[in-house]
């Protein structure tokens, strides 16, 4: 008999360790989409991203993860959204260093280099939605840039 997956997850984000608990979950769909081990943990960081990023900005939020299967493609997608301020700048929250919470500033930046496609829609002071998608075997360019650029680095 054939075992039944579920191809879409909710995660409810109100604190901290539920950005972990949705990573733990974009993972265990990622795999059951046909990722190798590289990407899934790609996607669950780059939802633990997303999904900490709710939480510190708007205290609560909501992460849905769900299986694409379409004829010539096959991927997941993840929607966070969230209540809170909504971002001021989004030109400058993609930007490498651009923090408003004191970190890094690498998150949104990583988020959009992880995954395939990436937008944000935003209300100020009202709410934020990003959507993320990857793409099973579309990400060969992906992997060739990064690899290209660890050459280089090593060739110097």
């Amino acid at each position: 008999m054939a075992m039944m997956w579920d191809k879409k997850k909710q995660i409810a984000v109100s604190e901290e360790v539920d950005s972990i608990k949705a990573a733990m979950e974009a993972r265990a769909l990622a795999e059951i989409a046909g990722f190798g081990e590289t990407e899934q943990y790609m996607i669950a960081t780059a939802v633990s991203e997303l999904a900490a990023n709710s939480f510190r900005h708007a205290t609560k939020g909501e992460v849905t993860i769900k299986i694409l299967d379409r004829k010539t493609q096959k991927g997941i997608e993840v929607v966070v959204e969230d209540q809170g301020p909504g971002i001021e700048d989004i030109g400058k929250a993609v930007e490498d260093h651009f923090s408003t919470s004191g970190g890094l500033g690498l998150g949104l930046p990583g988020v959009k280099r992880l995954m395939n496609e990436f937008t944000i829609d935003t209300e100020r002071v009202r709410r934020t939605k990003i959507t993320v998608r990857k793409w099973v075997h579309k990400n060969v360019r992906h992997d060739t840039e990064i690899s290209s650029r660890v050459h280089k680095g090593y060739a110097r």
